[in-house]
């Protein structure tokens, strides 16, 4: 109990922190909503649930770094629980004779948990102090080839760290000596088995005077840092605490993990489209900003930043707090963010290095999203500056002239003259159940021509009726959506729709041997009205198997593994029809470290199929082709057909010893 002086001198501080945290709550909220778009609060009851299944799963961090997430888990969830903790011991504090220690099991459970998860608590922030400082793991460091803001190349991050790693230490540790005083005073509790040791151990015989200092000095210590550090908190990398939940309670929804959104050609108002500058990008990215860890767990999986590139997405959050943070007051009171994204952010061989292949979305334990910050700069650059890698002019003149990527005028059905059987276009077999998707590289691309020609052998011999475009085709723009190009994928994807419509397919189904076409067919086209069932191939084989359409000899038993495309598995979702189709099939399947959603990337994505890869210590294939072949396996499998060429290439380097098969190929040779 707090005597009458020190209740006022606690009014006094409290008013002063509230005001200024009010302030800096309010700065935070202020640059947020300068950002273009709105957050999202649509469905409000889903939305909070799905911000409290965040904050106490924590973004399921224990997916990775699974030491670490248990400390992690202890720390944050005695934090969250502390909210309680201080709220009682303020009042016990403030209210006289209240005393939250009834003598019953509700008293006996809070005594109880508050004690142990304030030494979990004290336990984790050991844990990770010695982590950073004393350790140094190189997890938390970023290479000096990345683009870093100068306060953070100078220790940023880390001064950040031991701020908030001290002022936890000392909160917690002052309220569990609080309570270890509170002990010694009246008596032994086992209910608080950690304070009562302290109490037993150390404070033992002392005086009544003494007791009662220490209690009241430890109570201003743990009660008095908490709101001294309030209005610093949206300063701090602290921020994440409940940033975190509100950025997946706020984000759009998104059909796929990394679904990106079409921009409105039709308004005349838009003058930029895409991100030059910082509040070009939208509220849920400045969220992102503000939810950032700095944990670099993106990092950890970004295929290039793991080949030795520029490019870090852990480092693009990054500069873009701490670039907040520099001019938080003046970004807040309505300043310009003059200095360009490319200028402070990430640099330009970073910007062309990403494959788009979603993993640090998928990873990243408080929803940031900075792949698609990523693929709003390169919209800057291609439609606003008209910059971009020269290699990519050739397919975006390909796309634009001739419907595909490679410049190709040949005729779209040449990879069918091989077959034995005829493949009807929708011409000649109108009433058709599935539209074969033949995609560009299925029309074009040799390796990928074998695969389409095994799709199509396979829904020949279990009596699928399909057909296909023909000539009709065109590309789905995805290249030239993930390299920035987004008013040609808009112009195509218009024109898909078209003929789509046309031949029914909005009616029908459509299978496609390319994840890249699965994707952008049936998750993107929606929004422009193109409203379509597409499956992959595998789902159809492994349908077909299931129903008993298709027999196959699962005596082969050929020993492989399985290359799961960023598109398909990560992106979404889809992990057990390959695997299933290869094990009835009669592979022994052996699987890789990196699979299902943690899958490493071929190199392919983002567009980077069609220009150079930047520099670097080794090229993603490479990385992915040596994993792959240390399984010991006799065949890598794939699903995608840029995945195929990148594995093909690859396998082609190192002298062919593996065979590269899609798992089409894969199930026909096992048909009966």
């Amino acid at each position: 109990m707090l005597s009458p002086i020190e209740k006022i001198l606690f009014a006094f501080l409290a008013l002063i922190c509230i005001v200024a945290t009010i302030n800096t709550f309010g700065q935070m909220y202020k640059i947020v909503m300068r950002g273009p778009g709105k957050l999202k609060l649509n469905d409000l009851p889903r939305r909070i649930v799905t911000g409290l299944v965040a904050l106490i799963s924590q973004g399921r961090i224990i997916r990775h770094r699974k030491l670490s997430s248990l400390f992690h888990y202890g720390v944050a969830w005695g934090f969250i629980f502390y909210f309680l903790v201080n709220a009682i011991d303020v009042a016990e504090g403030l209210i006289t004779g209240f005393e939250f220690f009834p003598d019953n099991i509700i008293g006996d459970v809070y005594r109880f948990a508050a004690d142990i998860f304030g030494a979990l608590v004290l336990i984790g922030v050991v844990y990770f102090i010695l982590r950073r400082f004393a350790w140094g793991d190189p997890a938390l460091t970023i290479r000096d080839n990345v683009k870093l803001l100068p306060q953070v190349r100078s220790g940023g991050v880390s001064k950040d760290s031991f701020v908030v790693g001290l002022f936890i230490l000392c909160h917690v540790g002052f309220r569990m000596m609080a309570a270890a005083f509170h002990i010694a005073q009246h008596g032994a509790d086992p209910g608080q088995p950690v304070a009562n040791l302290i109490a037993q151990t150390f404070l033992v015989g002392g005086s009544e005077t003494t007791l009662n200092f220490g209690w009241h000095f430890s109570w201003w210590v743990a009660v008095g840092l908490v709101l001294m550090f309030l209005p610093y908190f949206p300063y701090t990398k602290h921020a994440h605490l409940f940033m975190g939940p509100f950025n997946f309670m706020t984000s759009p929804d998104r059909t796929y993990l990394g679904q990106m959104f079409t921009l409105d050609f039709e308004d005349e108002s838009i003058e930029q489209f895409g991100a030059a500058t910082l509040f070009d990008l939208e509220q849920t990215k400045l969220v992102d900003a503000f939810a950032c860890i700095m944990c670099n767990r993106c990092q950890e999986v970004c295929p290039a930043y793991r080949t030795g590139k520029e490019l870090s997405p852990a480092a693009v959050e990054i500069n873009k707090r701490y670039y907040i943070r520099e001019n938080m007051i003046e970004f807040a009171n309505g300043g310009e963010a003059t200095i360009p994204l490319l200028d402070f952010a990430i640099s330009e061989s970073a910007l062309w290095a990403c494959t788009a292949c979603g993993h640090c979305i998928e990873v990243c334990p408080v929803g940031n999203t900075p792949m698609l910050d990523i693929m709003d700069m390169r919209r800057d650059q291609v439609l606003m500056a008209s910059a971009f890698p020269q290699e990519l002019k050739g397919a975006f003149v390909g796309m634009e002239r001739m419907g595909n990527p490679w410049q190709s005028t040949d005729d779209r059905m040449a990879w069918a003259a091989p077959l034995e059987f005829d493949v009807p276009t929708v011409e000649e077999n109108p009433d058709y159940e599935y539209l074969l998707w033949v995609g560009c590289a299925g029309a074009f691309n040799p390796d990928a021509q074998a695969t389409v020609r095994a799709v199509a052998t396979i829904m020949h011999h279990a009596g699928v009726s399909f057909a296909v475009l023909g000539d009709a085709e065109s590309c789905t723009g995805d290249s030239a959506r993930r390299a920035g190009n987004e008013y040609l994928y808009y112009e195509m994807a218009q024109g898909n729709i078209e003929t789509l419509n046309a031949a029914g397919a909005d009616k029908k189904r459509i299978v496609t041997s390319c994840p890249h076409c699965f994707t952008t067919i049936g998750k993107e086209y929606g929004e422009l009205g193109g409203h379509y069932h597409v499956f992959h191939h595998t789902q159809l084989i492994a349908d077909l198997v299931g129903r008993g359409k298709l027999r196959l000899n699962g005596s082969k038993l050929e020993s492989v593994t399985y290359h799961d495309p960023c598109y398909l598995g990560r992106h979404n979702g889809i992990l057990t029809e390959p695997r299933t189709a290869l094990a009835k099939a009669g592979a022994k399947l052996l699987e890789m470290e990196r699979s299902g959603k943690d899958s490493f990337c071929c190199g392919a994505g983002g567009a980077q199929y069609w220009k150079e890869e930047e520099h670097g210590t080794e090229a993603v294939n490479a990385n992915r082709f040596a994993e792959a072949q240390g399984t010991g396996a006799t065949t890598l499998a794939v699903g995608c057909p840029f995945c195929a060429t990148m594995m093909i290439d690859a396998n082609r380097e190192k002298g062919e010893p593996m065979q590269v098969k899609d798992v089409a190929q894969v199930v026909l040779e096992a048909i009966e």
